[in-house]
């Protein structure tokens, strides 16, 4: 586990950042996919956790949440929206209803489900001075949370930090296929770049420094396309 600012943490269950764990404080954010449970729990031991928060509820975010939260004894939090997917741990069909055979990835792909103990919304406190971002578009609920003092912004998959075809390293917008609602997905990167980050902690692709000019120049790029 790497400190990349302060009180904030990024654990890579899977090589180049292809999927990412962070810390806020005391506070786990995300937990990768169902066969993570074991890395996180080892990576963690010796911290004081007491508590886990998801960006969103699809399966490489939520996979090892239950197993977690029992393991620590710790509350589960999540946006709105995505509480009864996330309680229910049928994240795919119910975040993206068109997937075909959704049900049968939800079974091979998704975490348990587990009881939401705190639903997040616009500008909630969560930990290390971070406040939540309403952030929908790729799930219903997705949220991020955003640090004014130092300007982080822990993304979740508002944005990528790899290009999602290539994997290679790169700031980029999600493709619309993956999203629930493309438009509001865009929306709410928009109004990310507004608040100009100066790092973004993705949950796919490295921790981005400097990011408010690249991000300022992809959303220029977006709006010539829409």
């Amino acid at each position: 586990m790497r400190e990349i600012a302060p009180d904030v943490y990024v654990l890579q269950v899977l090589p180049a950042h292809l999927l990412n764990v962070y810390v806020i404080g005391d506070v786990l954010v995300d937990a990768g996919t169902p066969w993570h449970a074991r890395t996180i729990i080892d990576s963690l031991r010796g911290r004081a956790v007491s508590a886990h928060v998801l960006t969103h509820c699809h399966p490489d975010h939520q996979g090892s949440s239950a197993a977690v939260c029992r393991h620590f004894g710790i509350p589960l939090w999540t946006g709105a929206a995505d509480a009864p997917a996330v309680e229910q741990g049928a994240a795919l069909a119910a975040s993206l209803p068109r997937l075909p055979l959704g049900r049968l990835w939800d079974r091979v792909l998704s975490g348990p489900g587990h009881p939401v103990q705190r639903v997040l919304r616009n500008c909630d406190d969560v930990a290390a001075g971070f406040v939540v971002l309403e952030t929908p578009g790729h799930t219903p609920g997705h949220v991020s949370f955003w640090r004014e003092s130092d300007r982080v912004l822990i993304a979740g998959d508002v944005l990528l930090g790899i290009n999602p075809r290539t994997g290679r390293a790169g700031l980029h917008e999600h493709l619309d296929f993956a999203c629930t609602d493309p438009r509001r997905n865009r929306a709410s990167a928009e109004r990310v770049a507004e608040l100009e980050p100066e790092v973004i902690c993705f949950g796919h692709g490295p921790p981005l420094g400097g990011a408010a000019p690249r991000l300022r120049t992809l959303m220029k790029k977006s709006g010539r396309r829409t």
